[in-house]
């Protein structure tokens, strides 16, 4: 499937290479395919959409030649045939062999994207919605060009996204990030030539999205001069971190990239039918 959505995007299909654990809370996928041999990654937080199949189907299903008003094809269809989307990090890509990595937090079988991750079989078909381009909308780590430091705030869900960006930054970059997973087998080495300095918050039975981020951030003493901010994850602590960036440590709200990629009682089926009925 090579439908160009935009400029910007196209649909790659793909298939299972290999799945391996890589923490206690992470499956990491590797998927490969002709078509990624043109997968335009930027790096830093590149985010997809992954279409994946429902339990006894070969391949996810698509609409068919529905060009750029795919979406609203998809949404007509009916959910229990539909492919089943989610949005994900590239966690890595290696253009050379045409594949990609993307790292999965387990959830045991109760989401239909963990299931999956879980089952995952070589040669098993998926289709991701991905960059056509190098310097794509989905890119949003951004820091302006007087930025002399970097914070980086994120859960195990945004822990690839943060990984992609310590690997991108330049040599020497000064960094102070915190990362959330929910156990100590989660923490991973980071490769980067930044200055970076990780601090590790593990919180066990503390129920996630809870103010252990925000607390760890507003007891630490930040860089002085014209800091950048990224901060993803669970939507509360995302809106907390961002509110003591700016309005207590008085980082000017321009500088602060945040998203929330999940929210607690909220599927991403709400989350996507939420932003629809506010474009509307």
């Amino acid at each position: 499937m090579t439908t160009a959505v935009a400029v910007q995007y196209r649909f790659y299909a793909a298939q299972v290479v290999g799945a391996r654990r890589v923490g206690a809370s992470l499956m990491r996928v590797t998927l490969g395919g002709p078509e990624l041999a043109d997968f335009a990654g930027g790096g830093r937080d590149q985010s997809v959409s992954l279409f994946l199949p429902h339990p006894g189907q070969p391949e996810p299903v698509l609409p068919v030649a529905a060009g750029d008003d795919w979406f609203g094809a998809y949404r007509a269809m009916d959910p229990d045939v539909r492919a089943v989307m989610r949005s994900y990090t590239i966690r890595e890509q290696r253009p050379e062999l045409s594949e990609v990595d993307i790292d999965f937090v387990s959830h045991g079988d109760t989401g239909p994207a963990s299931r999956w991750a879980r089952h995952a079989l070589p040669g098993d078909r998926v289709v991701l919605l991905g960059p056509a381009v190098h310097d794509n909308r989905s890119v949003c780590f951004r820091p302006p060009v007087d930025t002399d430091s970097v914070l980086l705030v994120a859960d195990e869900t945004a822990l690839p996204a943060a990984a992609g960006i310590l690997a991108w930054l330049p040599p020497d970059t000064r960094v102070r990030a915190w990362i959330e997973v929910p156990d100590a087998a989660d923490i991973q080495r980071l490769p980067s030539a930044a200055r970076a300095e990780v601090t590790w918050i593990v919180r066990g039975g503390t129920a996630a999205g809870s103010t252990l981020l925000v607390d760890a951030v507003r007891a630490a003493r930040l860089p002085e001069g014209t800091p950048y901010a990224w901060i993803a994850g669970e939507s509360s602590m995302v809106r907390a971190v961002r509110r003591h960036l700016v309005a207590e440590r008085g980082l000017d709200r321009r500088r602060v990239t945040f998203s929330g990629y999940w929210r607690r009682g909220a599927s991403e089926e709400d989350l996507r039918a939420e932003a629809a009925a506010a474009a509307v």
